[in-house]
């Protein structure tokens, strides 16, 4: 029975929380109406919750979600891979590009350069009101991207939207060709992120995974998704001596690929004094702009010839590379659900966003019931 209002938590502003009630909209033909069931808190929300800095509040957070068609209008017969669709499939949602901009006219393959791409969970609030997943529904709008995972579980679904940002990460690194059997990788930050970026590395074949971290219990986690030697760099004096350690662990020799996952600039800039001469470097964390860093030009790009990309969100393809890496992962045992370590209601979505910023967990996921 669906019921006429429904229930959103909604960001007021910085550190503001709001229950609000709205009457469930009417389901156009080109839009579908989902149950939510859970959604993950990504580090960009604990970012809005904090300050923000978006500028997005009045807003209904929430885009690593996951939930249930319950009215599905009749143009939708199938998802963006082609997958029939029906009342009771369970959905993830990918981005919204506006296919009107220059890289969605002019860039097959990488509307994820979309000038004005949306993301449910980051659109303001409007007169359709459910449009992020920390609320109790979500109204998918026309020209979306969704995905039928009814063949997953809850916690698999969880994870599918920050497992295609290292699967897209993962193929952009691709494209050096300096990627292989024997690659030596040196993930930087064993956040979510970070962790399964290891996880992909590892269901590639790659089995020299070096994970770098200044929390002991994050790199115990990053030995279970695959690292091979995990360092604490707060036991080393200065990033000399990490590079010291690294080549310590790597028969005296840099990584020859770097992934960095975090979001602080200093760490942005060390991530370059770990690559080998000839080696690459894929640049996951920013997100959200971590400030200046400085890198020394000659030494760290020219003198070493480095290969570097950049990662931004994912595409409608990497969803679907994002599904047969989850089935492989736990195909080989990488104990992937494990990263979900705090699990709040939407009624305690506060106490959700306070465990995120304090990083007193690895995956937060609000489960809306």
């Amino acid at each position: 029975m669906i019921p006429s209002t429904a229930r959103v938590a909604m960001l007021a502003g910085p550190k503001s929380v709001e229950f609000r009630e709205f009457p469930l909209p009417e389901i156009s033909d080109d839009q579908i109406l989902v149950k939510v069931e859970a959604c993950g808190i990504c580090g960009t929300d604990g970012h809005e919750y904090n300050r923000d800095p978006f500028g997005l509040a009045p807003v209904v957070l929430g885009h690593e979600g996951t939930g249930e068609i319950v009215k599905l209008g009749k143009n939708w017969t199938e998802d963006t891979a082609g997958r029939p669709l029906k009342v009771g499939d369970k959905i993830v949602t990918c981005i919204l590009p506006c296919g009107k901009c220059d890289p969605c006219k002019n860039m097959p393959g990488r509307v994820n350069m979309c000038e004005n791409v949306g993301v449910y969970g980051l659109i303001p609030d409007d007169d359709v009101h459910f449009n992020g997943f920390f609320g109790e529904y979500i109204v998918i709008r026309p020209g979306s991207t969704v995905f039928n995972v009814s063949d997953l579980n809850l916690d698999q679904r969880i994870l599918v939207e920050p497992s295609a940002v290292v699967v897209h990460s993962l193929e952009r690194a691709k494209t050096t060709g300096l990627l292989n059997f024997s690659s030596v990788v040196l993930v930087q930050g064993c956040g979510p992120i970070g962790l399964l970026q290891i996880a992909t590395l590892r269901t590639m074949g790659i089995e020299n995974i070096i994970a770098l971290d200044g929390n002991d219990s994050r790199l115990e986690m990053a030995r279970s998704m695959g690292a091979a030697t995990g360092l604490n760099f707060t036991k080393y004096d200065g990033i000399d001596a990490i590079a010291d350690a690294v080549k310590a662990s790597n028969n005296g020799r840099l990584a020859d690929f770097v992934f960095q996952c975090t979001g602080v600039g200093a760490a942005g800039a060390n991530a370059w004094k770990l690559v080998k001469r000839g080696g690459g470097l894929c640049e996951v964390g920013f997100f959200m702009d971590g400030g200046q860093s400085v890198i020394n030009h000659h030494y760290d790009i020219c003198n070493k010839e480095i290969t570097a990309v950049g990662s931004w969100l994912y595409t409608p393809q990497d969803y679907v590379i994002t599904f047969d890496f989850l089935k492989r992962a736990y195909g080989i045992g990488l104990p992937l659900t494990d990263l979900i370590s705090h699990r709040f209601s939407l009624d305690n979505i506060v106490d959700a966003f306070e465990t995120n910023v304090q990083m007193k967990g690895i995956k937060v996921a609000v489960i809306v019931e």
